[in-house]
């Protein structure tokens, strides 16, 4: 039996309050399961208050990030507000948690850019204290970048277990996802610490589904506990999508075959893009979809159509 589709919005930064909850209450309204925002210092709205407003005026939207930086924040401190924003959006927290990758943002706050894999032995020490800390009683940890000493957090969060989703591109990220996240966000490799012409060469159709064998891999027996999600970025709702295809390919590095088939982009009517989710839940298992701000009400359709299905 598939995952039923839910579909998610990734947004990023509005004039004023009234123009980001009338946003939240729209995404809510047209059946989104989901709004999240990035993690960067290029004009958004931070992410944790936006999404405590978010879910101050809509009832059953989740809230998140895609996703927090771990190396911005201490883990003790960074449990304390994702506890907080639980118990305050009465457990609609969908925790995101990454291990850094754009470059301009280390520069930009002075902090030492590590190689990937210390960043990632960062991120997987607070996945385990966050964990921690969630649980009942005293927590310590005694671990290569934290300590944390017979900390009982308090209050503690709505859920048990919060929902943890880590997103990674490069093998040792995804299969450390498949081990320790309740959900995968399955991502182009961003190794360069920019998005860049290697980026677009990492989202074939190809590459994803050697990444879902990442994935596989780091999960064993718990793959089939965990929801698969994908952003996709590039979305052309047309009634001429080979045309459409074959236009947009070149500026991705892709002839239109190749186009069509990565798992970042959706081109066509609706019921064409409706059938290729269907078709990619088939092939990868993506059953969480997160799209961009600007199509809220352009992919609405499609969110009828497959949303709990």
């Amino acid at each position: 039996m598939p995952t039923p589709f839910r579909f998610g919005i990734q947004a990023k930064t509005a004039h004023s309050r009234a123009e980001w909850v009338d946003q939240a209450r729209k995404v809510e309204d047209l059946g989104y399961s989901s709004l999240s925002l990035p993690d960067h210092f290029d004009g958004q709205l931070s992410p944790t208050p936006a999404l405590m407003a978010a879910a101050d005026v809509t009832t059953d939207l989740r809230v998140g990030a895609l996703v927090w930086c771990n190396d911005y924040r201490h883990p003790v401190t960074f449990a304390s507000e994702m506890a907080t924003l639980d118990i305050l959006s009465e457990g609609r927290l969908e925790l995101g948690i990454g291990a850094g990758w754009m470059k301009t943002d280390y520069d930009a706050m002075g902090l030492a850019y590590d190689r990937p894999g210390v960043r990632i032995d960062r991120m997987i020490e607070s996945i385990q204290i966050l964990r921690g800390l969630f649980g009942e009683g005293e927590f310590s940890h005694e671990g290569e970048h934290y300590n944390v000493k017979e900390l009982d957090l308090q209050p503690k969060p709505v859920q048990d277990p919060v929902p943890i989703l880590v997103g990674g591109g490069g093998p040792r990220m995804l299969k450390l996802a498949g081990q320790h996240a309740d959900i995968v966000g399955v991502n182009p490799n961003l190794k360069s610490g920019a998005i860049d012409e290697t980026t677009v060469a990492d989202a074939t159709a190809e590459r994803y589904a050697e990444k879902i064998e990442w994935v596989r891999e780091g999960a064993g027996d718990r793959f089939d506990e965990i929801e698969l999600q994908v952003r996709i970025f590039m979305t052309m709702i047309t009634d001429d999508r080979d045309g459409t295809a074959e236009a947009l390919g070149p500026g991705l590095g892709m002839d239109k075959d190749q186009a069509l088939a990565s798992p970042l982009a959706v081109v066509g009517n609706i019921d064409q893009i409706a059938d290729t989710l269907v078709e990619r839940r088939e092939t990868y298992g993506f059953s969480y979809i997160t799209l961009g701000a600007e199509n809220i009400e352009s992919f609405a359709p499609v969110v009828a159509k497959l949303a709990g299905t």
